[in-house]
């Protein structure tokens, strides 16, 4: 072979750039395997990235669901409780620029859907607080014996304070026996009286019965009568 002759070969391969320049052997699958490695590691943090988005918007669904269950439920308790109160049905629905604006807050995605769940929770709390603040002043809200003591307790001393004003005006006279004589039964005359009287001021619950305390009530109505009964009869006898 001739001293012009081009050695070829595997280690002597040479490359010719656009320019005409020569480049080093390898240099081309290099590069490219230098690109190929950052298009996986840049393919491989979008996946990553992906994942965990999608873990964390599994996780606030999750999150808002819970959330929502337990706003349902408190809600529902709190209008129950102001339809007792003479609240209209109607004020208890959001109006449709009320949805709009609930509407708008959550289109951000599950986030956003529970952090509007959570700020709702907040405000359902807040009005239960302030309802039960105000319950404690409504008789109904009270104890069964505490409210019922209210009805059965003017009654039961109603016709006694009678007596002892008869007794103290007309002294032992015929007016007076008379008085103590008509006293007798009413002490179950006043219980009827009150146990009619706690079911038309007071309501019980869904699903409820109304207590109306009735051994409680026999005895709130019998003590104030015997005691007055008992005063007057040794009044009269000692007159």
């Amino acid at each position: 072979m001739g001293s012009n002759a081009t050695v070829t070969g595997p280690g002597r391969q040479r490359a010719a750039d656009p320019d005409g320049d020569v480049a080093p052997a390898g240099a081309e699958p290099t590069t490219a395997w230098s690109e190929y490695l950052a298009a996986a590691r840049q393919l491989d943090g979008v996946r990553r990235s992906a994942a965990a988005a999608a873990g964390e918007q599994a996780r606030s669904a999750e999150a808002a669901r819970e959330e929502l269950t337990v706003v349902r439920t408190g809600l529902a308790s709190q209008q129950e409780r102001l339809r007792e109160l003479g609240v209209p049905a109607i004020s208890l629905v959001p109006s449709p620029p009320e949805l709009t604006e609930a509407a708008r807050s959550m289109a951000g995605g599950p986030a956003a859907v529970l952090a509007a769940l959570r700020a709702a929770r907040g405000w359902a709390e807040a009005a239960e607080a302030a309802l039960a603040a105000g319950g404690r002043f409504r008789p109904g809200s009270w104890p069964a014996r505490g409210r019922n003591i209210l009805v059965y307790g003017p009654l039961a001393l109603l016709v006694p304070l009678i007596q002892v004003v008869v007794f103290g005006a007309t002294g032992t006279g015929p007016a007076s026996v008379a008085a103590l004589i008509c006293g007798l039964p009413m002490p179950a005359v006043a219980f009827v009286a009150g146990w009619v009287g706690i079911g038309r001021a007071f309501r019980a619950g869904p699903g409820e019965r109304l207590d109306r305390t009735v051994r409680f009530g026999a005895l709130v109505c019998l003590v104030p009568a015997v005691l007055v009964t008992a005063g007057l009869l040794l009044a009269l006898l000692a007159g």
